[in-house]
């Protein structure tokens, strides 16, 4: 079984360690990848569309991952390596977990983070017209109807577009897709906004990554249509939401209260 973005981050900063701190990639993935007994053949030779293989596609994410938190850095071109950071996050990991009950809520909340990251990470691997019909999918789930799937090719870099009840009236909404490597650069709203322009009331900008700051300060702007930035996490949130892909199963916690009790003993 391939691990999860989650389950490669420590070893990919071990790999790193065990690399002297830093390496190229072909060092780095069999450092990784030897560290999982689960991995099989079939595992190693499944591919992406675009013909990539699927795991070292999955660890160069989680690459990109750690650098946005800085546990990771580039460099030079073709080298990755640990930061302070990183090597820190290895430390503070290497400890013995607590397992007192004191500590369910913490170890709920990593439970919840590991899911997301999870989730996100399969829709990372999707295929760009399987991420458009995820997207027309969840706009759905929110309540939007008439949402159909055109295709960048065939309108004008416009994937798609459904309606959404405002009140007594129906709004018209766009939507674009990026599956992305790296913050989407504000020349992509701009792009997507010249598109919608005088047609939609509203514009929805879906990628599985995350915006640059020059593209969240753009996306609203004064006597232009309105672009709302969803990044993975967002889309993650509004599944978890609206039960979209993920069942939720409540679990329950007890607290021992018998010294309330009046009188008891």
């Amino acid at each position: 079984m391939i691990p999860t973005q989650s389950e490669l981050e420590l070893p990919l900063l071990k790999a790193l360690v065990s690399l002297g701190g830093s390496g190229r990639p072909q060092d780095i993935y069999p450092a990784v990848i030897g560290q999982f007994d689960c991995v099989t053949e079939a595992d190693l030779a499944e591919r992406l569309e675009s013909g990539t293989p699927k795991l070292t596609n999955r660890i160069q994410w989680v690459r990109h991952r750690l650098i946005q938190k800085g546990e990771m850095a580039s460099p030079q071109r073709g080298v990755w390596s640990i930061t302070p950071r990183g090597r820190q996050r290895l430390e503070s990991d290497s400890a013995t977990p607590v397992s007192d009950s004191s500590d369910l809520l913490a170890l709920y909340e990593e439970y919840e983070r590991t899911f997301r990251q999870a989730v996100l990470s399969k829709l990372s691997e999707m295929s760009p017209t399987a991420f458009e019909f995820f997207a027309r999918r969840l706009m759905e789930a929110y309540g939007f109807s008439q949402v159909v799937v055109t295709g960048s090719n065939s309108d004008g870099g416009i994937d798609g577009h459904g309606r959404l009840r405002v009140g007594l009236s129906l709004m018209d909404v766009a939507f674009q897709c990026k599956r992305w490597q790296g913050h989407v650069p504000r020349p992509e709203i701009d792009r997507f906004r010249g598109a919608i322009q005088g047609e939609f009331q509203q514009g929805i900008f879906f990628t599985t990554s995350d915006f640059s700051k020059g593209a969240q300060d753009v996306s609203l702007k004064r006597g232009a249509v309105p672009i709302v930035l969803l990044n993975g996490e967002a889309i993650v949130a509004l599944m978890v939401e609206k039960e979209f892909g993920v069942r939720r199963r409540p679990l329950t916690r007890y607290d021992e209260v018998l010294s309330e009790i009046e009188g008891f003993g």
